[in-house]
C-alpha cells in the first residue's frame, strides 16, 4: 500500500514515452504480482486457473508483460520480498482482514450475478502466497529473466541497486522506494497500459520521479522526507491522526517532528524507523546475469503443468527474443 505521498510529489511526476525508458529495471516483484493477480481475471473477477484449480494469472503476467518490457528495450530484474520487519506486522494483519472481507463480498456478488461488484472485490482479495512466489521464480529462471531475493523489503533492495548504479531505476506503484533512497522511481511499467476508472478504461502512461528533484522542490532533506512520511503514516506506523501530507511537511519544517510524532498511536520508535529507511537490510552480493531461456522448461511449466496454449507461449517467447530453435536472449541485452 505504501505511504500517501501523492499530493506532495504530483508536481514532480514526469510522463515518459516508452522509447525514453531503456535500461535495466529493478522491479518490486510482489507489487507486480499483485497487479497481475488483480488485473488478469475473468469478467466476474475469477482469476485465471488451470485444470487443478491453481491460479495462473501471475504466470500469464510474468510472460506477456515481461515480454512487453523487453520489446521496449527494458531489462527487468524482479526483486522479491524477504521476511518483513517486525514493525510491519500490524499493517500485514490489517491487510489479511481486508482480503478476507473482500473475498466474502466477492463470493456474494458472484452468487447474485453482479459482475461489476464481483470484479472490484475480487481484485481486493488478491493474495501472494508461497505457490505464487515459488512458481514465479521457477518461470523467471526458465525464461532467463534475473531475479533477486531480498532479505527483507524488496523496495529497499531495489533502491539500493539503483543507488549503486547496478540498475537504471526502481519500479513500483508505491512511493516507499523514494523513502529508501532510490534516485529514480518509475511507475506504471507492469500495468496493462490501461486502467478501469468509473466504468471506463483510460490509458496509463509510465511516470518517472527523480528523488533529487522531489527533495529540491520540497526544500527537504531525505531524513525530513522520511519524517514527514512517518507523520502521515507508513506501512510501519500509523502516523498522527488528522495529519495529511501538507501538514506533515509544515510540522517538519517548523522543527516540531519530535513533538508531534509522540501523538502517533503506533509504539514503534520513530528514530528506529528513520534508521531503517536510511539503512535497511539488503543483499549486497548479487549478480544480474543474462541467460538464455530454457524453452523446453518454459513449455513444461506453462503448457504441461498449467494448460497454457503452446501457440501463445511460443508467441511470448518470440517477443522475448527467442526464435524457434534459438537459445539466446543476447539481442535484447
Amino acid at each position: 500500500m505504501g505511504v500517501a505521498l501523492r499530493p506532495l510529489i504530483a508536481d514532480y511526476k514526469e510522463s515518459l514515452a516508452w522509447d525514453q525508458l531503456g535500461g535495466t529495471a529493478a522491479i518490486d516483484a510482489y507489487n507486480a504480482l499483485y497487479q497481475f493477480l488483480s488485473g488478469i481475471r475473468q469478467p466476474d473477477g475469477t482469476p485465471l486457473m488451470d485444470d487443478e484449480g491453481r491460479i495462473t494469472s501471475h504466470l500469464s503476467g510474468l510472460l506477456f508483460r515481461t515480454a512487453n518490457l523487453v520489446e521496449k528495450n527494458i531489462t527487468p530484474v524482479y526483486v522479491f520480498d524477504g521476511k518483513p520487519p517486525a514493525f510491519k506486522e500490524a499493517t500485514l494483519a490489517e491487510r489479511r482482514i481486508i482480503r478476507a472481507n473482500a473475498k466474502d463480498s466477492w463470493e456474494r456478488a458472484v452468487k447474485e450475478g453482479d459482475e461489476e461488484t464481483a470484479r472490484k472485490y475480487a481484485m481486493a482479495s488478491s493474495k501472494v502466497d508461497a505457490f505464487i512466489t515459488d512458481s514465479s521464480k521457477e518461470l523467471l529462471t526458465a525464461l532467463g529473466i534475473p531475479w533477486i531475493q531480498a532479505p527483507e523489503e524488496g523496495e529497499a533492495q531495489s533502491a539500493y541497486m539503483a543507488a549503486a548504479g547496478d540498475v537504471a531505476y526502481a519500479v513500483s506503484q508505491d512511493y516507499d522506494s523514494l523513502l529508501f533512497g532510490t534516485p529514480k522511481l518509475l511507475r506504471n511499467l507492469t500495468v496493462s497500459g490501461k486502467r478501469r476508472l468509473h466504468g471506463k478504461y483510460v490509458p496509463v502512461y509510465p511516470e518517472r520521479l527523480i528523488l533529487e528533484e522531489v527533495l529540491n522542490g520540497l526544500g527537504m532533506t531525505q531524513v525530513e522526507l522520511i519524517a514527514a512520511a512517518l507523520l502521515i503514516g507508513t506501512d510501519y506506523n500509523s502516523g498522527v491522526k488528522g495529519v495529511g501530507p501538507k501538514t506533515a511537511v509544515k510540522i517538519v519544517r517548523d522543527g516540531k517532528f519530535s513533538e508531534r510524532i509522540t501523538e502517533s498511536e503506533n509504539a514503534a520508535d520513530p528514530e528506529e524507523l528513520i534508521r531503517y529507511f536510511l539503512d535497511p537490510p539488503v543483499e549486497k552480493n548479487y549478480t544480474i546475469a543474462k541467460k538464455a531461456p530454457v524453452q523446453e522448461k518454459v513449455f513444461e511449466i506453462l503448457c504441461e503443468q498449467h494448460g497454457f496454449s503452446e501457440e501463445r507461449v511460443s508467441a511470448g517467447l518470440e517477443r522475448l527474443g527467442a526464435k524457434k530453435g534459438q537459445a539466446t536472449l543476447d539481442s535484447w541485452f
